[in-house]
Parts: C-alpha cells; structure tokens; sequence
C-alpha cells in the first residue's frame, strides 16, 4: 500500500476529514522526516512503512481534544505532535519547541518547505522558556513522566488551559506522582490505525484556573 493510500484509509477509519492539500503536505512532512532522520536520527523508527501510521495518524488522533490557539509542543524533536496538527487545522498557532539544535533546524526547514505559517519553532529547554503570552494547549509525546512535564511547563499555560500528554500504557504510576493543585480532567485510550500497542492521553489542567471565578 503506498503512504497516500494508507494516510487516506487511516483517516477514514479515524473518523478525521482532511482536503487533499492537507494530506499532501502531511506525505511530504513524512518524506522529509524520512530523509533527515537517515541522519540526524529525529525519531527512534527505524522502518519507513510506519512513518505514517507511527507518526502521521498517531499525532493527528489527538486532533478531537486541542480546542482554542497557542498550542506548544513540547520536546516537539521531529516535529510530534505539532508539525500535523499544524497541518490538519492551518488556523491553529503552534510552537515548537526543542533543546537539540539539530531537530529544531529540521522543524524549521519543514515549516518553510511546506509553508506552514503558523508554526514557530523555539530551540532551548522548556524550564527557560520565556514567551510573551501563554499557551491554551501544551502538547507532550514520550517528553518524561507527567510530574515533570507540568513542573516544568506549568509557568507556559494560560489560565483555563490544559496539558495533553500522550502516552503508551494507562500511566497509573504517573498519575499517582502528580502534585495536588493538578486535576486530570481525563484519561483516554487512543485507537490509531495500523498501531498495536496501547495509546493513552492523558488531559490535565490547573485546579484554580477552574475555579478563579468563584468567589
């Protein structure tokens, strides 16, 4: 089956309705993603044929769950989940945001090859990250345990915002290890065509920013 065959049979079966200039610049991404990573080793996949339901369908099944723009990818490294959710929705501002050097210029060169406006990639480490304005979404794909994501990143979300942490088995360990002014506001269990192993996301949020109106 060839990478358009299997991206538009993957979306259908997803339920994810994309026009064709975006499915066109998703193949593309996963044929850049291919070629570099031959050398700067940008993702641990080492067979090509799972680019796209590894990486293309993997990132877009958290699609349904990103709502209201900024939205920084956090330990975005080859681009993941960012680079095709900026794809799938053109009006959604996304940060990328990587400490390796070497990802970070790969990411950029995607974004001008394809013509993706509304990304921007930031090379540093998340804990310096110093924007002008707070995200709504923080997205994490395999970035570190949960803990350590929000302690982290928690000075970059918005008030209201929420933290989409995707990850492999149900992470119960995680879970328990999170500190207490933090709510999960959900745990779900991703199906993503083509993949076997379990896929879990996990949706926290700021237990006063849900409450800041009371009074």
């Amino acid at each position: 089956m060839t990478p358009a065959a299997q991206l538009a049979q993957g979306l259908l079966a997803a339920g994810i309705d994309l026009p064709t200039t975006a499915q066109r610049q998703l193949l593309d991404y996963a044929a850049l993603l291919s070629k570099w990573n031959k050398t700067y080793r940008l993702t641990g996949l080492s067979d090509p044929s799972q680019t796209v339901s590894h990486h293309l369908l993997d990132s877009l099944a958290v699609l349904p769950f990103v709502g209201a723009p900024p939205l920084l990818d956090v330990g975005s490294g080859g681009g993941m989940p960012g680079i095709p959710l900026a794809i799938a929705r053109p009006t959604l501002d996304v940060v990328l945001l990587d400490s390796n050097s070497k990802k970070a210029a790969f990411m950029r060169q995607v974004a001008i090859e394809l013509g993706l406006a509304n990304i921007a990639v930031h090379c540093g480490r998340v804990e310096d990250y110093r924007p002008c304005a707070d995200f709504a979404t923080i997205t994490a794909r395999a970035f570190s345990p949960l803990s350590e994501l929000v302690k982290l990143s928690r000075h970059l979300l918005g008030e209201g915002g929420h933290w989409l942490a995707m990850k492999g088995a149900w992470p119960r360990d995680e879970i328990a290890c999170l500190p207490a002014d933090l709510r999960v506001n959900g745990i779900h269990r991703l199906v993503v065509p083509g993949v076997d192993g379990e896929r879990h996301l996990v949706v926290m949020s700021k237990k006063h920013a849900e409450h800041s109106g009371d009074g």
